[in-house]
């Protein structure tokens, strides 16, 4: 997960409140013959709304209310994405042969990764932008919109940070983005989509068999926060549980399990329930003794965007949550600069 310090701020304890999020994210990769070498993903709430690759060499909207011309979706504003894109594109590919120098690597299956955008909180008004750069699983580099700096992670991104930070009249443009033209089209996309966006669709929560534990899992509930906790005689557990990421079903929902690790014999000698908190009503609570209804389930990841087929089937995923930027004409931010 990012760290505080990078201008996320954390979602705990949990709130009715929905944090909305507009996020980019682009994959450049090398040495995968049968995928496109370049994929560009906008998402709204983690609803995918765009997407671009270097095979169809097209920007498309991927829901009906992106493509309605009432809403300024036209040809205009395709074609500019489908420019920005392809500058994107460019500059990854000149990128990616640059990080293998680094690295010092001839062969075999690379990804380097893009992700930036913002962050409304609807009740408390506050807002977060963040930005940051991933290679083959890692995190690279990172801005520190705080300090207006860029951190690298790994020697290799050193180089990069040193010059970028050179360039002090990129840090006010990006300071301004985050938090006036992100902002104001998120609350854009959040009305034009508002009878996907801004519904909300309760969980369904069981109990299953993991190995030698108990997983309470919930599934199939929109917005995408959520908790899901274990309770031992009615005080919320944190050791002896193993919380998962919230993560998309490929339906526009999301699904989140916690897993209970205490032996038979302790969970014989008190009262364990499982307790599921989400916007769309009242806490779902299960008791332990609720029938268990299966064993050892596996994490149900439906059809998904193409971008997240390749960050599972390659490995390469961020440590860290982070998102993608928007541009001054409306849509996604012109400042890019080569890592050379």
């Amino acid at each position: 997960m990012l760290s505080l310090s990078i201008c996320i701020i954390s979602l705990a304890p949990f709130t009715s409140a929905a944090v909305h999020s507009l996020k980019y994210f682009y994959t450049a990769t090398s040495g995968i013959s049968a995928f496109p070498e370049f994929i560009g993903v906008g998402k709204v709430d983690d609803l995918e709304i765009s997407y671009y690759d270097s095979t169809i060499k097209q920007a498309v909207p991927k829901q009906d209310w992106m493509n309605r011309t009432t809403y300024g979706f036209d040809e205009g504003y395709w074609s500019t994405e489908k420019e920005v894109a392809m500058g994107y594109e460019q500059t990854f590919k000149a990128d990616m042969s640059i990080l293998k120098d680094r690295f010092n690597q001839t062969e075999g299956l690379h990804a380097f990764q893009k992700t930036y955008g913002c962050r409304w909180d609807d009740a408390g008004g506050i807002i977060t932008g963040f930005e940051q750069f991933g290679y083959d699983g890692e995190d690279f580099m990172w801005l520190d919109l705080n300090n207006m700096r860029w951190i690298a992670v790994v020697q290799q991104a050193i180089p990069t940070t040193q010059r970028w930070n050179r360039m002090e009249m990129a840090f006010p443009y990006r300071r301004h983005y985050f938090h006036g033209e992100c902002v104001e089209w998120l609350k854009k996309y959040l009305d034009y989509g508002k009878s996907i966006l801004q519904r909300t669709v309760r969980p369904e929560v069981t109990l299953h068999q993991k190995g030698s534990g108990v997983a309470c899992h919930a599934t199939g509930f929109y917005p995408e926060e959520v908790k899901v906790t274990w309770k031992k005689d009615g005080v919320e557990m944190d050791d002896d549980v193993d919380v998962g990421r919230t993560l998309p079903n490929g339906d526009g929902t999301f699904q989140k399990r916690a897993v209970l690790t205490v032996s038979p014999e302790e969970r014989k000698n008190a009262q364990y329930s499982c307790e599921v908190t989400h916007r769309s009503g009242d806490p779902i609570v299960l008791d332990h003794e609720e029938e268990i209804i299966s064993s050892n389930i596996g994490v149900v990841v439906g059809v998904v965007a193409p971008i997240l087929v390749l960050i599972l089937i390659s490995g390469v995923m961020f440590k860290r949550k982070i998102g993608k930027l928007t541009y001054s004409t409306g849509q996604k931010c012109g400042l890019t600069f080569s890592f050379n």
